[in-house]
């Protein structure tokens, strides 16, 4: 009886942390379909509108690498308790805008407030749990990282079908609050550290990842380097990156500690994590322009086809979590990437008449995959790292995970526009235009007639983009298969001990 109330507390700590961790993954694809409505509402052109999502996105890579610096500065209960409070406030500021500026403001805002919570949240979970039950931590936090972008679509669908495009913001207020309140009664006070804030690595760490998460966000809808910004970009990219590094060799104590990278077991397990976010956000950006556009499904039927790929993932993470501990954890991330690669090569076999249980059972396969392999590499990673290497860590962990998820959407939306345009060209090539073969066309594609050579395109056009997807699926399916050999590079015996399954209530 003497620990009940220790328990009690670090129950309440991960209560807290998966909750700020839930609404911050979330509210990265939650805004997505709310999109068309909010362009409406706020009187703003497409281009404009896509700022929505690209702010976010680019105020939270930049602001991850400072997580280490100022979790050592503030305190982490501090900083922890400073972005949930900013990234609930930023979220109301973005429920009540009226115009398109003020809502990339504030979007602005919950990217630099929402930067710390996922970092901060799962070194925090390391340090209250033992090691023997990192497992079990590692599996409740993830659930947070990982299906929250899944529920996301389906969400923010409901919200803004029964309610209003506002509520996908405003829903956070509840969320945050209760997070809010339990992470002030529960997570133990720290000390800072007070080092310098390294203005320079911070200014090129800026210029390298904000030029790179806008040449990937905005490269396909511009032509990449057919157009300037893009060059710019790309060039930004390139120079803040690379003089990082130049700087990071001459500093001792620099902003983010590239020297982590040294460590094998991390190493291995960021290559890791980088292909799973590819694979995970990809398949999400995938599958509902594809189910909508050409499987003409409404919103909520796509959300709801989606959903289930969250409770494959759940199931997976609490299975792992469990078996961390008495098996070789290099076994479940193994099954996992095998599961994902076959969920991949099944859905190469989608056509315009696919069911709806092919959709649900397969994306019930990928998330228990993806399940099985996110927490077993989130506790190898760390595990022959120092504790206080950990925070900063995270933000390195967190960074190439978000990077990855950027060139995994920007890589298969390329190859899905260009591959439709090659196929569109080599399938009309191939129908004859007059002549007596023509007689074997439906009459509704007859190309004598405007409607009728319409028509013909339109299909066409349907059959080129199915075998564009399919070529986007055979590619991520290949490229996870050909991360399997990395899992033997991981060095699983100071992750592994002989302890039973870890359980929560111990």
């Amino acid at each position: 009886m003497s620990n009940t109330p220790a328990v009690a507390k670090r129950s309440l700590i991960v209560g807290s942390v998966m909750l700020a961790t839930l609404m911050q993954a979330i509210d990265t694809t939650i805004a997505n379909v709310a999109l068309p409505e909010m362009q409406g509402s706020l009187s703003a052109t497409q281009d404009q509108a896509a700022w929505v999502l690209t702010s976010y996105i680019v105020a939270a890579a930049i602001m991850t690498p400072v997580t280490g610096w100022l979790a050592g500065a503030m305190g982490r209960r501090r900083l922890l308790i400073m972005a949930v409070a900013g990234f609930t406030a930023a979220s109301v500021l973005c429920g009540i805008a009226t115009g398109i500026g003020e809502m990339v403001f504030f979007r602005i805002l919950q990217g630099v407030f929402g930067a710390a919570l996922v970092p901060i949240s799962q070194s925090l979970l390391l340090d209250v749990f033992p090691k023997e039950k990192h497992g079990a931590a590692m599996a409740l936090w993830g659930m947070g990282i990982m299906v929250g972008p899944i529920l996301g679509p389906p969400l923010g669908g409901w919200l803004t079908e029964y309610y209003s495009w506002r509520w996908v913001f405003l829903i956070n207020v509840p969320v945050g609050a209760l997070a809010l309140l339990g992470i002030m009664a529960s997570v133990p006070k720290d000390r800072a550290v007070s080092r310098p804030l390294d203005w320079t690595g911070l200014v090129l760490l800026a210029l390298g990842i904000g030029g790179l998460q806008l040449f990937l966000d905005r490269g396909q809808s511009l032509d990449w380097f057919g157009s300037l910004e893009i060059q710019i970009e790309a060039a930004l990219a390139f120079l803040g990156l690379y003089l990082y590094v130049m700087h990071w060799r001459s500093r001792q104590h620099s902003l983010l500690d590239l020297g982590l990278w040294r460590n094998k077991n991390f190493a291995v397990a960021c290559l890791l994590i980088f292909v799973i976010g590819i694979v995970l956000f990809s398949t999400l950006a995938l599958l509902p322009p594809y189910l909508s556009q050409l499987m003409h499904y409404p919103v909520l039927d796509i959300g709801l086809l989606l959903a289930p790929r969250g409770i494959g993932t759940m199931f997976g993470m609490m299975l792992v979590g469990r078996l961390i501990g008495r098996v070789d954890a290099r076994w479940p991330i193994l099954v996992g990437m095998l599961l994902t690669a076959g969920s991949l090569y099944f859905m190469t076999a989608f056509g315009l008449q696919v069911a709806r249980f092919d959709v649900v059972w397969i994306g019930v396969m990928q998330g228990l995959g993806l399940g099985l392999v996110f927490v077993p590499i989130s506790s190898v990673a760390y595990a022959t790292l120092a504790p206080e290497k950990r925070t900063e860590a995270a933000s390195l962990f967190s960074l190439v995970r978000n990077i990855g998820s950027s060139v995994g959407i920007s890589a298969v939306m390329t190859i899905l526009a260009r591959s439709a345009q090659v196929n569109h060209a080599e399938i009309a090539a191939r129908v004859p235009s007059f002549g007596v073969e023509t007689s074997l066309l439906p009459a509704a594609w007859d190309t004598a007639t405007a409607s009728g050579v319409m028509a013909l395109n339109a299909e066409i056009s349907r059959q080129a983009a199915v075998i564009a997807y399919v070529n986007d699926f055979w590619l991520l399916m290949v490229l996870t298969l050909a991360a399997l050999p990395l899992v033997w590079l991981l060095k699983v015996d100071a992750a592994a001990g002989p302890a039973p399954a870890p359980v929560l209530d111990h």
